[in-house]
């Protein structure tokens, strides 16, 4: 079973990206198990708060470093990252030289109404996760469009075509996992 910290970068009460999130979990069942880490406790990031990190920080931080991988589900705000989402990544870089994201196999993927789903706010997400050592997942690329209906009141995919691309996204997700785990694992007896 591969642990997975999962950061939705939407706080709204029925975020359909809170709702993708659920329903990967659930298609996920017996590969992985999910940790919906919470950021809306998080302070904004303020450099003076490091000589005693806030509780919610601490907690953050400590999911990421017992995940096997990190997923990233989230929504675009005017092409970027959301706020919240930002403001939990720096935390996790912090202080200095203690970046909780460093090796950390991950992977983005996003949902919108929008025909471009959420692609623009990835590439950006992607640029600065590469930056702090996560090693991303490169294929498939998930831009998801939610319709009405496409993902159920429990957090099922109603369309057959639509849960098999997710599942098979999944299984490459833990495949990918796997193989970035088993590196590293090398690497240390190496070293």
């Amino acid at each position: 079973m591969r642990n997975v910290a999962v950061f939705v970068g939407s706080l709204r009460n029925g975020s359909i990206n809170q709702k993708l999130a659920k329903a990967l979990a659930k298609l996920g069942r017996g590969q992985f198990a999910f940790t919906f880490v919470e950021l809306g406790d998080l302070p904004m990031f303020n450099q003076d708060l490091e000589t005693s990190l806030p509780s919610s920080v601490v907690r953050m931080k400590e999911e990421i470093v017992a995940a096997d991988a990190v997923l990233f589900v989230t929504p675009e705000h005017n092409r970027s990252i959301p706020a919240v989402l930002k403001n939990a990544i720096d935390w996790g870089t912090r202080p200095w030289g203690q970046n909780s994201w460093a090796g950390k196999p991950g992977s983005i993927i996003g949902t919108s109404p929008g025909n471009v789903g959420t692609a623009a706010g990835q590439a950006h997400l992607r640029s600065v996760m590469t930056v702090l050592d996560v090693v991303l997942l490169g294929q498939p690329e998930v831009y998801f469009v939610t319709t009405p209906g496409l993902i159920d009141e429990n957090d099922d995919i109603t369309d057959e075509a639509t849960r098999q691309f997710l599942e098979g996204y999944l299984t490459r997700f833990a495949t990918w996992i796997d193989q970035i785990t088993q590196y590293e694992d090398k690497v240390q007896k190496v070293a």
